[in-house]
């Protein structure tokens, strides 16, 4: 699979994102349900701290990923849904921070919204992934 990352403007390269990210020759494509701050058993956790909600949403993702044989590095759209999108935003790097590593940046929505399934959870991760 080849990925081309497509930016007329580089605002959002500097935020860890792409405007887009165009696709040629990939093989499976993983559509992932939006992965939050939940437990194996599907209980809300650090309920009220967006960076650890941030970080066990990504942990989660990373599992999803894995059990389809794909990582971080695999994923071209990430969507991110917060009741708070200040709050996000001042933790945006640990986001950010953790697909760095994977060497890939994805096209991106950040979408602020009344709530979530649970009213304890802050935020969640809705990532499509391709190899």
């Amino acid at each position: 699979m080849e990925r081309t990352a497509v930016n007329p403007w580089p605002w959002s390269v500097r935020l860890g994102f792409d405007q887009a990210q165009l696709i040629e020759g990939r093989r499976r494509e993983l559509v992932c349900s939006a992965q939050d701050a939940v437990d194996a058993d599907g209980e809300a956790r650090h309920p009220g701290d967006m960076a650890a909600q941030l970080r066990m949403a990504v942990d989660n993702l990373e599992a999803v990923l894995a059990d389809a044989g794909m990582t971080l590095a695999d994923v071209v759209r990430l969507n991110v849904y917060t009741t708070d999108v200040d709050t996000l935003l001042q933790h945006f790097a640990v986001l950010t921070g953790r697909f760095e590593g994977a060497g890939e940046r994805f096209a991106s929505t950040l979408l602020g919204v009344d709530r979530l399934v649970s009213p304890q959870l802050l935020v969640a991760l809705e990532a499509t992934a391709m190899d």
